[in-house]
């Protein structure tokens, strides 16, 4: 049992996300060591797989190195809105062929068998396609009271993607271009039963997190928890048991300061962001503007081991400005902290081409 101070416990997460220092030098050792990349459009500043990359390897990082790993290389793929490295394609494909969801899911599939083949004749033909470029011939329309209402084409994609049947070969702008897998994916690619791809995703998901608990909350798009991977581990003054990599226990700590996305995976499981840093954050982009404490898209600030702040900045794009509104300091900034904080902004600045 490892038994560690809060300070040891978020070093330990602050190492495995690679925000110590040095800075990595390598985009997809980056995307090896975080297991996952998360996709989303909201550009306040910039697209959050670029930003969290930037976090990372800072101005060396360009977003065309990123599309060229996914388009060109083939080193990363996409799939159900994240960005994993190829190497790991058997660990999300295991036990594809057979995957059954939801009985509604399947109900629905099922009474468009239809669709779904034709989907992959005109891919085979035609392929890579956006979704609008595919005719929907569903019989049974997808029922939903949200955005995905009648939306058959790229409901029926979603499924088929992560039944194996399709792939996402690139993207034009935001719009996601589909083809046959065996057009985006290895042929050699190791697929694992299910039962040891989760034993291995469990894994990879602790040395990508350091310090995680055995079993948590469900968690849309990719798991907080770890299972019994790595060591058991208490926190002082923190309730409960941990899992631990103990590759990251001995090892010492070198900090340095960092603008996160709000959707980066240090801070991403909010409890445990609560537990170990003591830092309150929530994305407050889909809140009436009066009732924001932070901003919009406010980045949190990490100062060697510790979240210190927010900084609540946009880029105006159209006048070529890197907008700060403000910078929220949770504790006082010292006058070291200051000048490091502000030398992110401008490096910041600085990789999105705007002025400071």
């Amino acid at each position: 049992m490892h038994r560690l101070t809060k300070k040891q416990a978020r070093r330990i997460a602050v190492r495995a996300q690679l925000l110590d220092a040095p800075r990595p030098k390598d985009l997809l050792a980056v995307v090896q060591r975080l297991t996952l990349l998360q996709v989303d459009p909201t550009a306040a500043i910039a697209p959050n797989a670029d930003l969290v990359a930037w976090s990372r390897l800072g101005s060396s990082y360009r977003p065309e190195h990123l599309k060229r790993a996914l388009e060109e290389d083939r080193t990363l793929f996409e799939f159900n809105a994240l960005i994993r490295p190829m190497s790991d394609l058997g660990l999300y494909l295991a036990g594809a062929g057979g995957r059954r969801g939801q009985a509604r899911v399947d109900v629905w599939l099922r009474d468009n068998d239809r669709c779904r083949r034709d989907i992959l004749r005109l891919l085979k033909r035609s392929g890579p396609l956006t979704s609008r470029d595919i005719p929907d011939t569903c019989v049974v329309p997808w029922a939903s009271t949200g955005w995905t209402n009648d939306r058959n084409v790229t409901q029926m994609l979603e499924f088929m993607q992560t039944r194996g049947q399709v792939a996402i070969s690139g993207r034009v702008g935001r719009e996601r271009l589909w083809d046959l897998p065996e057009r985006v994916y290895p042929a050699d690619a190791e697929m694992p039963s299910v039962a040891e791809a989760e034993r291995i995703r469990n894994e990879r998901r602790l040395a990508a997190l350091g310090i995680a608990r055995a079993k948590a909350r469900a968690m849309p798009m990719e798991p907080i928890h770890v299972g019994e991977a790595g060591e058991p581990a208490v926190i002082e003054g923190v309730k409960g048991e941990w899992r631990v990599d103990p590759a990251y226990v001995d090892d010492g700590f070198t900090g340095r300061t960092a603008l996160l996305s709000p959707f980066d995976r240090l801070i991403h499981d909010r409890a445990r962001t609560g537990e170990l840093f003591e830092f309150e954050y929530t994305l407050e982009m889909y809140k009436p503007a009066a009732k924001r404490r932070w901003g919009y898209f406010a980045l949190p600030i990490l100062h060697g081991d510790r979240l210190v702040g927010k900084l609540d900045a946009t880029a105006d794009r159209k006048a070529s400005v890197f907008r700060v509104n403000a910078i929220h300091e949770d504790v006082s900034f010292s006058r070291a902290m200051t000048t490091a904080v502000q030398r992110e902004i401008e490096n910041l600045a600085t990789w999105l081409e705007l002025d400071a």
